[in-house]
């Protein structure tokens, strides 16, 4: 014999087995609504408790849709808010990623133009310490001015 907790009652051989297989059936799909189901015909005491139970699990079944429906919306909302939230990381480390970018650019260029400043400071000097340079005529061209002086 076995114990039926659906049926509260001993159940002998194979068919009680099925009793018991069915009420663990009933029990794990059934149970808690009807449950709540019966609670509320109790509760209510309506004139046609068939009817009632049948609209109640309609309704319960209903909920239940919405409910796992709310909760899928729910899912890819947080879904879509993790997405937006990696993007805007990704556009903030862009962003900084610009901007060193143009302040590496803006190094360079002032070096550039400080080179360019030094560059143009050199040949200034240069140029400079050429004419401060006495003029040095070698002894060929003196020898040519000379002879162009005699023949004069």
């Amino acid at each position: 014999m076995t114990w039926s907790p659906f049926t509260g009652t001993y159940c002998s051989g194979r068919g009680g087995q099925r009793i018991w297989m069915e009420s663990q059936y009933l029990k794990q799909c059934l149970g808690d609504c009807l449950k709540k189901g019966l609670a509320e015909v109790v509760e209510h005491r309506p004139a046609d408790p068939i009817e009632y139970l049948a609209h109640w699990i309609y309704k319960y079944r209903r909920n239940l849709d919405e409910e796992e429906k709310r909760i899928l919306e729910r899912a890819e909302l947080e879904e879509e808010r993790v997405a937006a939230q990696a993007e805007l990381e990704r556009l903030k480390i862009e962003e900084e990623q610009q901007k060193l970018e143009e302040q590496r650019q803006a190094e360079l260029e002032k070096e550039l133009a400080e080179l360019e400043a030094q560059k143009k400071e050199a040949e200034r000097k240069l140029q400079q310490d050429q004419t401060d340079l006495p003029t040095v005529i070698e002894e060929e061209e003196e020898e040519e001015e000379e002879e162009g002086e005699e023949e004069n």
